[in-house]
């Protein structure tokens, strides 16, 4: 075989994943993240899939601290934390991060991806186990892999399943048990039963850690995030041992995660977390624009409140048209049509129609459960969510799907 055959092989790969539908493109636009955002070549559309929850990637407030940060603290650091890449602001940010969280320290990263990424190999060895959801993350299951700990997978929101996997950790003489799940999964819109699964853990001695990229900001009285929805933030102090989440959705947009917990944990990963090791620290922008960011949640419930409502009214009106979605009270609505070809045709006339909905397929979800997944904002109004509804039964009545 030689270089020539490699490169043939490669292409032989791209021309089977477009022959059987499932090659994705990319959408270019032209303006930030809003309601209505523009296509470069000129089309203005509502904005349905972005994560932009909260509305805050182009919120005045937070522009404006980002600026701040920018003229004060500098464009990047050029270094690694523990180097000479560690500032006021990112000290403060993780400070405001744990009180926001009622959690006692928070590490940041990078991307949310480097933090579930760095996360378990330097927590658990070869005695311990992890048991995990199994529709988590991609960055959940790459992180896992990373190190030595046994690894159970339980069937997804099933807690008869998890129990069993308990049972066979404990069995196999597991030193360490961690069950890892997402609060929030970011296909389905599913909200883990986190009171639930924190009973099971606490009868089994095991440490429960939850992936928050799809929560923090917005689930919850407060916007703290699932373990708030679900009743586990009592008197400001978290009943979760680890959370990771992203400062790139709800928070602001832009990039950048972080994990949050017990001290001794977040004082090791400081010690032996890779991506935060060798990785470039957190711009100063994004630090500033964060801390701002969080002024506003803790001010007011106002955008979360509201997303509520849109998220209420999108649900019943896109349910009563006709379509199936998966139930629940998340922002993010799945909209089933289960064929790739078919989700695809389906976007491509809701762009038509001035609507920008992405389909979902094989490999980001399994096979045959093929989907348009809609995600709401604080920054959609009524006369836009009413104008997708219309767009979605027009374009599914032509291609026969309601």
């Amino acid at each position: 075989m030689s270089t020539a055959d490699f490169y043939r092989h490669l292409q032989a790969e791209l021309d089977a994943t477009r022959e059987a539908g499932l090659y994705k493109t990319e959408r270019i636009i032209a303006t930030p993240q809003g309601a209505v955002i523009r296509t470069t070549d000129g089309r203005e559309v509502i904005n349905l899939c972005a994560n932009n929850y909260l509305g805050l990637s182009s919120h005045p407030r937070v522009i404006e601290a980002a600026q701040a940060a920018l003229r004060t603290h500098g464009y990047g650091l050029s270094s690694v934390r523990f180097i000479c890449g560690t500032q006021d602001l990112h000290k403060q940010l993780e400070a405001r991060l744990s009180r926001f969280l009622g959690t006692e320290d928070t590490i940041l990263y990078a991307a949310a991806f480097d933090a579930n990424g760095g996360l378990f190999e330097p927590l658990l060895g070869e005695q311990d186990a992890v048991i995990s959801d199994a529709l988590n993350h991609a960055s959940i299951i790459d992180g896992i892999r990373l190190c030595k700990a046994r690894r159970y997978r339980y069937e997804h929101n099933n807690l008869e399943d998890l129990e069993r996997c308990l049972e066979q950790a404990r069995a196999d003489g597991a030193r360490f048990m961690v069950v890892f799940t997402d609060g929030a999964f970011s296909m389905d819109g599913t909200i883990a039963q986190l009171d639930r699964i924190r009973e099971i853990t606490d009868r089994y001695g095991a440490l429960l850690g939850i992936d928050e990229c799809h929560a923090t900001g917005f689930l919850g009285r407060n916007g703290r995030g699932t373990h708030e929805f679900r009743g586990l933030l009592q008197g400001g102090r978290c009943g979760v041992d680890i959370i990771t989440g992203t400062l790139g959705k709800a928070l602001g947009g832009a990039s950048g995660g972080f994990t949050s917990g017990r001290r001794e944990v977040i004082e090791l990963l400081r010690q032996r977390s890779r991506p935060y090791l060798f990785s470039n620290t957190l711009a100063p922008v994004i630090a500033g624009a964060s801390i701002a960011v969080l002024d506003l949640l803790e001010a007011s419930t106002e955008l979360r409140d509201k997303l509520e409502a849109n998220t209420r009214h999108f649900r019943m009106a896109i349910a009563k048209a006709g379509f199936e979605i998966k139930p629940g009270d998340h922002p993010i609505v799945p909209i089933m049509v289960y064929d790739a070809a078919k989700a695809q045709q389906l976007s491509a006339r809701l762009l038509e129609l001035g609507i920008y909905a992405i389909g979902f397929f094989y490999p980001v979800v399994p096979k045959g459960q093929a989907r348009i997944r809609v995600q709401l904002s604080a920054v959609h109004e009524r006369e836009h969510l009413d104008a997708a509804v219309a767009a979605f039964v027009k374009a599914g009545r032509e291609l026969g799907l309601v």
